[in-house]
């Protein structure tokens, strides 16, 4: 067992984070130690945390990374000795694989990394205007036809939530087959967060109703 295999089996990014300090609540929540953060925005998985704020994610290796400024070997070497673990180094003479299979395989898991990193921050980015549109546009009590953004805040929250919840805290298997599945979606919702920044930066714009599409609108 390598380094990073050993780190990341016996040390969740929560025992990481409050052992460098870092105040974890109850929720799995604590004030982000990457940005300005009053109230707390990053949360702890079992495998994995991730910031709602400066959308920074990853694993254990990449919490100790980041913190301390550190290669991801650098990282997970010093998250070793900080936590007593033994580990079988990989420079034995005679153990180097052909480069080709790794440079593979590297390769397979970078594509897969981008595209989780892109759902989650998309999907972010859109909670976080539903949450605005549900306040902005709320109907007044005497208001019989609702803002159209309100409504689209009705039905697609709970459901985006949801597929935040999976990328996060999902097993390598579901969060797979959610971004196959939501790869065109994800596409359709940053253009569409685009556009609405563009016409207004400051975000007191319109934005136009989500389009129909054969999806069930959950």
């Amino acid at each position: 067992m390598n380094v990073f295999e050993a780190v990341k089996q016996f040390v969740t990014p929560r025992q990481a984070a409050e052992h460098y300090g870092v105040k974890v609540n109850r929720s799995g929540m604590a004030c982000c130690p990457f940005h300005s953060d009053k109230n707390p925005s990053m949360k702890f998985y079992k495998q994995r945390f991730h910031c709602f704020g400066c959308q920074a994610d990853g694993d254990v290796i990449d919490f100790a990374a980041r913190l301390f400024g550190l290669s991801v070997k650098e990282a997970a070497e010093k998250l070793a000795t900080d936590f007593g673990i033994n580990y079988e180094s990989s420079h034995k003479s005679g153990s180097r694989a052909s480069p080709r299979p790794v440079k593979r395989k590297i390769s397979e898991e970078l594509r897969f990394k981008q595209a989780e990193q892109k759902c989650i921050r998309v999907y972010s980015d859109y909670l976080r205007l539903l949450e605005r549109w549900r306040t902005e546009y709320a109907p007044k009590p005497d208001e019989k036809n609702w803002h159209p953004l309100f409504v689209e805040d009705l039905k697609k929250q709970t459901y985006v939530e949801y597929l935040l919840d999976v990328l996060l805290s999902g097993s390598l298997k579901e969060r797979a087959e959610l971004i196959a599945a939501q790869g065109e979606e994800v596409i359709r919702i940053e253009r569409r967060i685009s556009e609405f920044a563009a016409r207004d930066p400051a975000g007191r714009g319109e934005c136009r109703p989500a389009a129909r599409t054969g999806t069930d609108d959950r």
